[in-house]
C-alpha cells in the first residue's frame, strides 16, 4: 500500500510512467528456527508466548503494474490515502529471518489505536464509512480482524478473508485478499485497502474498480 501512494505520486508528477510493485513473503525459515529453539530444554513458557505470532506467519508473493490512467483509462483507478506512524510502539514486534518477538496484546491494542487515529483523520477527504463495496484488510486473526471493524464500524460482510487459509502474510496479504474477490467486483465499485505494520504504520488507500 505504500509503494502504492509512492508510485502514484511520481507517476503524477511525471517522473516515472509505469511502477511494478512485488512484495514476496516466505515464513519456513523463521518457522523453523522458531520450532527448533523452542524444542531446546532451556526453553521456557515465555518464549513460547513471546515467539508464537512467528508460527502465524503464511508464504505468498503478489505484483502489480500502475500507470497513468491518461495512457490507461478503463484501468482500476487509484483515488487517495493516508499513511500514520506510531513510531513509539517500534519495540511491541521486533525480527528478522531467524527470530521474531512480539507483545501481542500490546501490539493489537496499539495497532486499532493508530488505525482509528487514520480512520478519524481522513473523514474530511474520504468518505469511507458510506458506500464502500469491500473493505481489503490486512489479515492476523479472527481477533484482529473483528475488533477492527468493531472499531471503526465497519461491516463485515465487506471483509474478505485470507488468514484461514494462507495464515499471516504479511503485506502480501491485502493483494492475495483482494485477487481473490475480485470476481465479484464490478466497474464502479469502491475498495479500501487496509494495511497495518509493525513499527507501527497504518496505510489506507482507496481504489475504484
Amino acid at each position: 500500500v505504500n509503494a502504492m501512494h509512492l508510485a502514484a505520486t511520481a507517476i503524477d508528477a511525471g517522473f516515472i510512467k509505469y511502477a511494478l510493485i512485488d512484495d514476496g513473503e516466505g515464513s519456513r525459515q523463521t518457522q523453523l528456527a522458531t520450532i527448533a529453539r523452542l524444542q531446546r530444554e532451556e526453553a521456557a513458557a515465555t518464549d513460547v508466548f513471546d515467539e508464537f505470532a512467528s508460527l502465524t506467519l503464511g508464504s505468498g508473493a503478489a505484483a502489480m503494474v500502475l500507470g497513468s490512467l491518461d495512457d490507461h483509462p478503463d484501468a482500476h483507478r487509484i483515488v487517495g490515502g493516508v499513511a500514520r506512524a506510531g513510531t513509539e510502539h517500534h519495540t511491541l514486534c521486533i525480527g528478522d529471518l531467524d527470530r521474531m518477538t512480539t507483545d501481542t496484546k500490546r501490539l493489537l491494542e496499539a495497532g486499532l489505536d493508530l488505525a482509528h487515529a487514520a480512520w478519524k483523520d481522513a473523514a474530511t477527504e474520504f468518505d469511507w464509512a458510506n458506500g464502500m463495496d469491500r473493505y481489503i484488510v490486512h489479515q492476523v486473526s479472527s481477533v484482529h480482524t473483528r475488533l477492527i471493524c468493531e472499531r471503526l464500524s465497519i461491516d463485515p460482510a465487506l471483509v474478505p478473508l485470507s488468514y484461514p487459509t494462507l495464515g499471516n502474510v504479511g503485506p502480501a496479504a491485502i493483494p492475495i485478499t483482494l485477487a481473490g474477490v475480485q470476481s465479484e467486483l464490478s466497474a464502479g465499485d469502491r475498495v479500501l485497502c487496509m494495511g497495518i505494520g509493525s513499527g507501527l504504520n497504518t496505510s489506507f488507500t482507496e481504489i475504484v474498480w
